[in-house]
């Protein structure tokens, strides 16, 4: 029987470090759900999920890295992703992370994002500095795929683009989301065999 990637990646002491977007991930996103099927998976906690500031999210996410242990990949969704982006931008620990998986950007510059997503811009125009995957759907209402595209050029992430499933969130009909469980194993399998 072949071993989990995931299983495998966690039972050598390393860590994946959950990031939601905006109003958090509830009980049936697959953040949530794949939290559940992992118990050893640390997830990104924030003061304030509906009213998100971009310093105190990023402050969050680095508190959340201060107790993962080993290394890291992170599965980030939504202003999740974009709060990654600036946070590797500004930490001295980029080191710590061994990759990313990105899923379904927040484009915080559309004209119908929240006010309060105003507080991320400007992204921070760098490659990030640990290999990366955006995976981005063409009929995401809040990220083009043209601009998760630009997104995934601006971060040097491999781009993975999905047909016809929306912000890839519950209310787009993903709760367990096996497609996402088998991009996360295939990352941790490539930065396995890295080390």
């Amino acid at each position: 029987m072949m071993i989990d990637p995931i299983e495998r990646w966690l039972d050598a002491g390393n860590s994946i470090v959950v990031a939601p977007g905006w109003r958090g991930s509830g009980d049936e996103h697959w953040q949530t759900r794949w939290c559940e099927q992992y118990p050893e998976l640390i997830r990104v906690e924030q003061r304030d999920w509906d009213n998100p500031r971009a310093a105190e999210w990023v402050a969050g996410l680095e508190k959340t890295l201060d107790h993962a242990p080993g290394r890291t990949v992170l599965v980030a969704h939504s202003l999740g992703c974009v709060t990654v982006g600036h946070w590797s931008a500004l930490t001295r620990r980029a080191h710590q992370i061994s990759g990313a998986l990105l899923v379904a950007p927040a484009d915080v510059t559309r004209d119908e994002a929240p006010d309060s997503f105003q507080g991320f811009m400007p992204l921070p125009a760098r490659p990030l500095p640990f290999p990366s995957v955006v995976v981005a759907s063409d009929n995401d209402p809040t990220c083009t795929l043209d601009r998760a595209t630009a997104l995934a050029a601006t971060w040097g992430s491999e781009l993975v683009p999905l047909s016809g499933v929306g912000h890839i969130n519950v209310d787009s009909g993903h709760g367990d989301w096996p497609v996402g469980v088998k991009l996360l194993r295939q990352l941790v399998r490539k930065l396995g065999r890295m080390n």
